[in-house]
């Protein structure tokens, strides 16, 4: 007897993240991937090449259609975020795409998947009417999500949430997202169990858990840094104040700054010290230490070589949304937004300091900064370090998809046909994606049964017809 295997299905497929995912847990693709937009269509097509891609509504594709007769194990839904999230401020929201969630419920009343999952910002539990003015109603919140959960339950779905952290399975990013798990098999839905988690904590420490991968993983230090005292184009203010207040709570003022490997490029950095001191004295006092947030170091220091063999190179990361004044290279990059790149990586140069005294090393203790002839000093192990040249540059679309877990040969520069695809579209295939991670530990914990003939990623055998 020969039986056709069940189809799967993702909806809303963007830079292909589930894709990756799923061919990672199960040894096959999707049979079918769905979205309006060319680019996305462009990019997952290139990378997935055994799946089924359609490009248009996915409220204009027929569930039958798809399934041919078969039946759906897996629909998988990650409905735009942008009009639930906070991040979007007063923007006024939009109804139908708010409403994309309901694609569950009609393929749930037609083709019956025996899973979905649902995948969005955890503001989606809030999910209610709108007012005339297009912003939430705040007196009946939530009241759409409890409808769209009752909907589901009356077809005999089985429903969980549950939020979860990118870097807890294993991706270099803090990307927090909240899951809808929906089943009407009978089995019981399954939370996988974290595999990595805080470098500090006793799981890690004992040996249960790996440590978080930290942003320093992801970042391509081969490419160079720019001054932010020789640019043709000034920095504006508000930036400089983000490089200020960063460098104040991962390089000034903590115990273990992030140096970045020996072989990073570091030769564009020369001695700005004057540069430095006016920089240092014009931010530097405009906030307080208990404002700086960010994560704090914890990965082991590194010496590297320059040109002046006492020379250090330390990175850490700014972000240019909110208040956020930037992380730790050491911790999981923050979370990565489809509006637009808003992760830089800023390196400070330091020289070992000899003060006026010529030849003359100086081993005081020096945790803080008091005065502004002492600005741009740093004690590293004993030693006194001076800041000679500061750099500056956005993360790039390749380290972006890197942080999010995508493999280093996923192809995000091009489709299928060979159009380039822009630096901005790239970013927002990789801001709007879903960390593979967290598709493959949701998967493997709940279709254990279509992982267990794993093959090789993109494997040549997926569409074979399993023999009886």
């Amino acid at each position: 007897m020969i039986l056709q295997k069940e189809v799967s299905c993702d909806q809303f497929c963007g830079g292909g993240g589930v894709g990756i995912g799923y061919e990672e847990a199960t040894g096959s693709s999707f049979d079918h991937a769905i979205n309006h937009d060319s680019d996305s269509i462009g990019m997952h097509q290139v990378n997935h090449p055994y799946t089924t891609h359609h490009q248009e509504d996915v409220w204009l594709v027929n569930p039958y259609d798809l399934a041919a007769g078969r039946s759906v194990a897996l629909n998988w839904l990650s409905p735009s975020c942008t009009h639930h999230s906070v991040a979007a401020g007063g923007v006024p929201k939009n109804k139908q795409l708010r409403g994309q969630a309901w694609l569950a419920v009609r393929w749930a009343a037609t083709v019956k998947p025996r899973v979905q999952i649902l995948e969005n910002v955890k503001e989606f539990r809030s999910w209610g009417p709108l007012l005339e003015n297009g912003q939430p109603d705040p007196e009946r919140k939530g009241e759409t999500y409890k409808r769209f959960i009752a909907a589901m339950i009356r077809h005999g779905y089985e429903v969980e949430t549950k939020i979860l952290k990118a870097c807890d399975y294993g991706a270099p990013t803090g990307r927090e997202r909240l899951f809808m798990a929906m089943r009407r098999d009978g089995r019981p839905i399954v939370w996988p169990e974290p595999t990595h988690g805080d470098p500090k904590s006793e799981a890690v420490r004992s040996g249960r858990l790996l440590p978080w991968r930290s942003a320093g993983e992801i970042i391509d230090w081969s490419i160079e840094c720019p001054s932010i005292f020789t640019r043709k184009r000034p920095l504006v203010a508000k930036t400089l104040r983000r490089i200020a207040r960063g460098l104040r709570r991962f390089v000034l003022e903590t115990d273990e700054p992030y140096f970045v490997p020996s072989h990073a490029a570091v030769g564009n950095l020369t001695n700005q010290s004057d540069s430095v001191l006016a920089f240092l004295s014009k931010y530097y006092g405009e906030v307080s230490p208990g404002e700086a947030r960010g994560q704090s170091l914890y990965d082991p220091l590194h010496t590297i070589s320059t040109a002046n063999r006492f020379a250090l190179v330390t990175s850490h990361l700014v972000k240019f949304r909110g208040d956020n004044y930037g992380s730790s290279t050491a911790a999981p990059l923050p979370t990565i937004s489809a509006q637009g790149n808003h992760a830089g990586e800023v390196r400070a140069l330091l020289i070992k300091y000899y003060g006026e005294g010529i030849g003359q090393n100086l081993h005081d203790p020096l945790h803080t900064i008091p005065t502004k002839d002492r600005f741009g000093l740093v004690l590293i192990k004993g030693d006194l370090y001076q800041i000679v040249d500061i750099g500056f540059r956005m993360l790039q679309p390749h380290e972006l998809f890197a942080a999010q877990g995508f493999p280093s040969d996923y192809i995000i520069d091009r489709d299928a046909s060979g159009k380039k695809l822009s630096k901005s579209s790239q970013i927002a295939r990789c801001g709007n994606s879903v960390p593979p991670a967290f598709a493959k530990a949701l998967i493997e914990a709940n279709l254990p049964e279509l992982c267990v003939n794993k093959k090789s990623y993109k494997s040549e055998y997926q569409y074979e017809l399993q023999l009886m």
